[in-house]
């Protein structure tokens, strides 16, 4: 009898829209999850670089988040953890933050509102992540 493991894990993204860079690293919290209560936790790190030959400031975000049995809620707000960072050209900006879901796994995808210092705005995507945790 053969036994096949399947791997299950967080899977990131990379996305640069207009010489900004948005790279996502999540993972599972087992140790915030309760899964036996309808409860796992993630968290992602969040690396913003600027490639592009303006200053840029980072004013709004904007994440649609899917769990595992497709319910979907949008999270909007102004800057992120806080803050809204302003960066020069060649510089990067990293945070961390969480989402709980009721199911094992689900995606979170987005935008960050962006506006140059000649009062240009864009929207710079976040490309679709998978958050991947354990039944058990």
């Amino acid at each position: 009898m053969t036994t096949t493991t399947i791997e299950r894990s967080c899977i990131g993204s990379q996305a640069t829209t207009k010489g900004i860079t948005v790279r996502i690293q999540p993972s599972w919290l087992a140790r915030e999850s309760s899964p036996s209560h309808g409860r796992w936790v993630f968290s992602y790190q969040v690396q913003i670089i600027n490639d592009s030959d303006a200053s840029v400031q980072l004013v709004a975000r904007r994440w649609t988040i899917v769990d595992g049995d497709g319910d979907s809620h949008v999270v909007e707000g102004e800057g992120v953890v806080g803050q809204q960072p302003r960066l020069a050209p060649g510089q990067s900006f990293r945070y961390g933050s969480y989402c709980p879901l009721a199911t094992e796994w689900g995606t979170m995808e987005g935008t960050f509102t962006l506006v140059r210092e000649d009062g240009t705005s864009f929207e710079a995507e976040v490309r679709r992540f998978y958050l991947v945790g354990s039944p058990e």
